[in-house]
């Protein structure tokens, strides 16, 4: 009888199962239901993957974006799995060629938007079908509370009522206990089997640095750790990620722009450059990367500050999927708190909903200002609990910390004094004794206040209020464009009674980041020298292909064979990601490649 380690190894390639992934595969085989909270990286695809293929009928994968299904479906393909996809890419005889194969059971795997599976077209396909389980990927976008709702989500409870004998599972990455509670509601999971994994992404490097000059501490970042890699580069705004992608290609990367105002045609074709190429930089805004599958992305870099914990656990998360050495960096200022808070305060939510964004971005807040481990606080928020990493900026270059209670007084009163009206640049003018045109329009260099904080410079002045920001006790006034106001929290440290304390430097240079190429140690000249030649051989494959490199294989496969160096196609079996169909469309190939001399 066919098991599920047995397709593992001969189709996909891998000698054993990772984590929770054998539990939840024998329970949808055996027909149950389940609800998988996993991080990106760590093997959700092949909990519905096996199970749709051993079970009888197809399955039907729930997918939110065009591009995930492709790559899956050419990845699946690959390995010699009958997948295919429904979408608004294929023209009417192809959809209608996948809908014949769908029908007749000649595929294992069908993956389609949540918008046409609720169709009446498609649900009576689904009646003349023999199903082997759905799957609802992304699972978190039911949530009205999550940080990605689709309304269109919450019709999916409609495969429960319609087909109870199918098993299900639902999948996400990114959801805290209010968000699961909400999809085992909406999604009528009440009796399915909770597998949560841990959150933590070992092989990620997290690191927060005050913006001072972001693009070039940027550029600095990816020359000294990642000069020849993958990354992704999240902007706030569409003019800023064109200008930022120009300016980085201009200092000899390969950047591009992704952002939803170009053109559809432009954003496919940087998008397929990103997957297909190495190397290659993607500047966007958050419209880029939720699904994409690209395993060897090893940086994400935030140039903006991210709206929740959630948003940022998603999008770093995009690092290092293939679990080789990563890196998070994101610069953060004092613009990017006021922005963010005028951005919730201004919205058009309910009451209710902006209280919710507040707490979330309070938790993000807290992160950046942190002065124990990051991943910590990042895997509490989550719920779970850990010891300090020893790899985050903060355990590599433990902060100082300094009692600033006085000048957040200070600080506090200079708001106090000016009416809570003005932003951070003239509260810092006021407090510096700098008699601007501005001060001086409104008799500020009268205030008890005025020149109280000569002793310390602009840059020291930003820290105290972003800080006070961040701890609570100021906020912005969205009715007077960024300024700066008294929270209630605020009156205990104008009355002495509450003690605060800051961190001295957010900006100090964190430990040289090693290479996060993944040939493990030992390696050597010779390995590294041999993985280049298996990439140049995989792009040219891949082209003919006209598939992404990484679906032919991933760097750690490539890496595993430069280091043991495989005589026979028996010895490149072994290889950790070579399945049987992949071994004999291109074990030869890389044969040559390994015995090739130098």
């Amino acid at each position: 009888m066919t098991t599920a380690l047995s397709v593992l190894n001969r189709i996909f390639g891998y000698a054993g199962f990772r984590g929770r992934q054998a539990d939840i595969i024998d329970c949808l085989v055996s027909g149950g239901d389940a609800l998988v909270l996993m991080p990106t990286g760590g093997g959700k695809s092949l909990c519905y993957q096996i199970p749709s293929i051993l079970r009888p009928g197809t399955g039907v994968v729930v997918s939110p974006l065009i591009a995930l299904m492709r790559d899956q479906v050419m990845a699946l393909r690959e390995a010699g799995v009958r997948a295919a996809y429904l979408n608004s890419t294929l023209s009417t005889s192809e959809a209608e060629s996948v809908e014949l194969s769908f029908t007749r059971g000649e595929l294992d795997l069908l993956y389609v938007a949540p918008e046409r599976l609720v169709t009446s077209r498609f649900m009576a396909l689904l009646d003349r079908t023999e199903l082997a389980l759905f799957a609802i990927d992304e699972a978190h976008c039911v949530s009205q509370w999550g940080h990605d709702f689709r309304p269109e989500y919450i019709a999916l409870s409609v495969l429960h009522e319609r087909f109870p004998a199918v098993p299900r599972i639902a999948l996400t990455a990114t959801a805290d206990a209010q968000t699961r509670a909400e999809i085992t509601a909406r999604l009528q999971l009440g009796e399915a089997r909770q597998f949560v994994s841990s959150f933590d992404r070992p092989n990620i490097r997290y690191h927060i640095v005050e913006k001072n000059d972001p693009r070039k501490q940027l550029l600095e970042f990816i020359r000294e750790a990642h000069p020849q890699d993958a990354g992704i580069v999240y902007c706030l705004s569409r003019r800023k990620v064109e200008e930022t992608a120009i300016w980085l290609n201009n200092q000899g990367l390969h950047a591009l722009a992704y952002h939803a105002g170009l053109e559809a045609a432009q954003r496919q074709r940087h998008q397929d450059r990103f997957l297909r190429e190495d190397g290659i930089i993607m500047v966007a805004t958050i419209a880029f990367g939720m699904g994409i599958d690209k395993p060897d992305v090893r940086f994400v870099a935030h140039l903006d500050l991210p709206k929740s914990m959630e948003s940022y656990y998603q999008e770093t998360g995009r690092a290092g999927r293939d679990d080789a050495p990563a890196d998070a960096w994101m610069t953060y200022g004092l613009n990017d708190v006021v922005q963010q808070r005028r951005m919730i305060e201004s919205g058009d939510a309910e009451p209710r909903f902006k209280r919710v964004a507040q707490a979330k971005l309070d938790a993000l807040l807290a992160l950046c200002e942190a002065t124990g481990c990051r991943r910590v606080r990042l895997l509490d928020y989550f719920g779970e609990t850990a010891e300090s990493c020893g790899n985050c900026d903060v355990c590599l270059t433990p902060p100082a910390i300094w009692n600033g209670t006085v000048a957040a007084q200070k600080a506090l009163s200079a708001i106090y004094r000016t009416g809570g009206r003005f932003g951070a640049a003239h509260l810092i003018d006021v407090l510096r004794g700098i008699s601007t045109d501005k001060v001086q329009l409104w008799s500020h260099q009268q205030l008890s206040v005025f020149g109280v904080g000569d002793d310390m410079d602009e840059k020291a002045w930003r820290a105290v209020l972003r800080q006070l920001m961040a701890h609570g006790y100021v906020n912005v006034d969205h009715d007077a464009y960024s300024a700066l106001m008294l929270t209630p929290a605020s009156r205990s440290v104008l009355r002495g009674e509450t003690e605060v304390w800051l961190r001295k430097d957010l900006g100090v240079k964190p430990a040289r980041q090693q290479s996060a190429r993944p040939l493990s140690a030992p390696h050597n000249a010779e390995d590294d020298r041999l993985f280049e030649r298996l990439r140049v051989w995989r792009q040219t494959t891949a082209r003919e292909s006209n598939v992404p490199a990484y679906v032919i294989f991933h760097d750690a496969t490539l890496a595993q064979i430069a280091r043991q160096r495989p005589a026979t196609l028996a010895e490149l079996g072994e290889i950790s990601g070579i399945g049987a169909r992949k071994l004999d469309a291109y074990g030869n190939g890389i044969l040559e490649v390994v015995n090739a001399k130098n």
